[in-house]
């Protein structure tokens, strides 16, 4: 360990003081601030500063907005600078700033000087902490949220196809038994229409049932579930669906399989419902530890600018979250009469790869 000479150590602190990021205030035994070093002096207005200079007793309080305790998030409850008495390893405090409004800090308020009753109140800023937190929080929260959806889509899908479709099946063969059972023309006609009805509605349930959650996704991957849905998107729209993949049977966490696959969805659903197209281009690649996703259309494109949810109700707005909580960057680009291309880039490996630089 460097040793640092009795002589050095005041100019090592003065300066310390002087440049230190913290806001550091100097305080006697009623409160005055003695000194402050120059990262303090730039949060206050010029009143709090003269205030301070004057030495009027707890001046600090001008700019001051409550510290928090277990009780509450802001109070002047045994306030830390009136008492003297007691010293603050670490709390929270809200001052009031220059140009900023009232910012969290982190703050320790110690004795250094007992004789004299000589204080020192640190502060740290905390705003960008907080924001992190809270945007981590949201990301999280909305994870949360998107899973439940998935695990009730699951849940309901599943539901529909093991019980409400096996049933409606069940009727069918009944119903075709009955039409056997009787030679009157009139029932036997109004047979075949029911049987007809029940055949339509079973496709419809059983297609409701797959754009809730595909069983394929789960049990398959990525790429069968596209090609199921695109054969789909052929028979029900008239659409094609030109599909390029690389990743065969590869299998990924189910967060990135699951928004993938509700990106391409969504995007594709638009360019049917609003690009006026016969056929899209999707193209699904792994590369350099990353999953890209395009999707591309000649059609009519949009003025992004002016974009608004539309489609699934998912948006473009949500398309981006989905991308988001996969650690993955969506880019759209578009333009009026000048088509539509959606891509998505994202990391496959634990820890996530770079998306900066990536080659698909």
């Amino acid at each position: 360990m460097i040793q640092i000479s009795q002589e050095k150590l005041p100019f090592i602190l003065k300066n310390f003081f002087e440049n230190a990021n913290e806001k550091i205030f100097i305080l006697n035994k009623i409160g005055k601030v003695i000194a402050m070093n120059r990262a303090a002096k730039h949060i206050l207005t010029d009143e709090m500063f003269a205030q301070m200079v004057a030495g009027k007793s707890n001046a600090i309080c001008m700019a001051c907005r409550g510290y928090t305790t277990i009780d509450e998030l802001r109070t002047c409850t045994s306030c830390y600078v009136a008492n003297s008495n007691k010293d603050l390893a670490s709390f929270q405090v809200y001052l009031e700033t220059v140009g900023k409004g009232v910012i969290p800090y982190s703050a320790s308020i110690q004795t250094v000087d007992e004789e004299n009753e000589i204080r020192v109140l640190m502060l740290r800023d905390l705003s960008e902490h907080i924001k992190t937190q809270e945007t981590l929080h949201q990301k999280l929260l909305m994870n949360r949220v998107m899973k439940a959806q998935e695990d009730e889509r699951k849940r309901i899908s599943r539901e529909l196809h093991d019980s409400v479709a096996q049933e409606m099946l069940s009727l069918l063969v009944d119903i075709r038994v009955v039409k056997y059972m009787t030679k009157n023309e009139e029932v036997v006609n109004k047979i075949r229409e029911t049987e007809g009805t029940l055949m339509r509605l079973l496709e419809d349930i059983q297609h409701l049932s797959v754009e809730l959650r595909p069983a394929t996704l789960d049990d398959l991957g990525l790429e069968s579930a596209f090609r199921a849905h695109f054969k789909s998107i052929d028979i029900n729209y008239g659409i094609v669906v030109h599909f390029q993949s690389n990743i065969d049977t590869n299998r990924y966490e189910g967060e990135i399989e699951t928004a993938v696959y509700r990106i391409c969805q969504e995007a594709v659903l638009n360019a049917i419902k609003y690009a006026n197209v016969d056929e899209v281009t999707v193209k699904l690649l792994e590369e350099n530890n990353q999953l890209c996703l395009h999707i591309i259309d000649d059609g009519c494109g949009f003025e992004l600018e002016n974009a608004s949810p539309q489609g699934t109700g998912l948006g473009l707005y949500g398309m981006k979250e989905r991308a988001e909580l996969i650690n993955g960057v969506l880019s759209i680009h578009s333009a009026i009469d000048k088509g539509t291309y959606i891509r998505l880039v994202t990391p496959i490996e634990e820890g996530g790869a770079s998306i900066e630089n990536h080659h698909c």
